[in-house]
């Protein structure tokens, strides 16, 4: 999967917002569980082990509206937009054990995520000390999760947007 993320950091008032753009490679998921992701919510054990794990390559592109015509000139598409707003916390570093862990609180319009990214056993340490168990890992993605509830609900699946008000 190919993804095209724009990134809008937040700020105080008055301080200048600059975006980012970054294209993310995402190859197939793998079967083993050393480093990986897990999002706690509901139970998917699809993917064997506890833990999603999968390369990601990341690329932080100039201009995405350029790339866009770029992939358009493959013969690509693009097949679902999502939004989210994204914490990401870290563990002090006397906390050795969660070196390279990311604690990512994520708001979706289908609801509110924990994704814990990095080596298994401090995802696993970390999901124990917020409360979760291993049965609790959602392993599915967005674009999944999102097209379920629409199922659910007798929706027509489309993009995962906040609502304007």
């Amino acid at each position: 999967m190919l993804r095209v993320r724009v990134e809008t950091p937040t700020g105080s008032a008055g301080s200048k917002r600059i975006a980012r753009f970054v294209l993310t490679f995402k190859g197939p998921v793998k079967g083993n569980t050393e480093t990986g992701s897990a999002k706690q919510s509901a139970n998917d054990r699809r993917f064997g082990g506890n833990h999603k794990v999968r390369e990601e390559i990341e690329l932080e592109v100039g201009d995405a509206k350029a790339l866009g015509t770029i992939f358009a000139g493959l013969g690509m598409r693009e097949s679902f937009h999502y939004e989210k707003y994204r914490t990401t916390f870290r563990m002090p570093d006397s906390a050795r054990w969660a070196r390279g862990l990311l604690i990512e609180l994520d708001e979706t319009p289908i609801g509110i995520f924990v994704e814990l990214e990095g080596p298994a056993a401090a995802i696993d340490r970390v999901a124990k000390l917020l409360g979760y168990s291993k049965d609790e890992y959602v392993l599915t993605n967005y674009l999944r999760l999102h097209a379920e509830r629409c199922i659910e609900r007798g929706e027509k699946v489309g993009d995962m947007v906040f609502r304007k008000r």
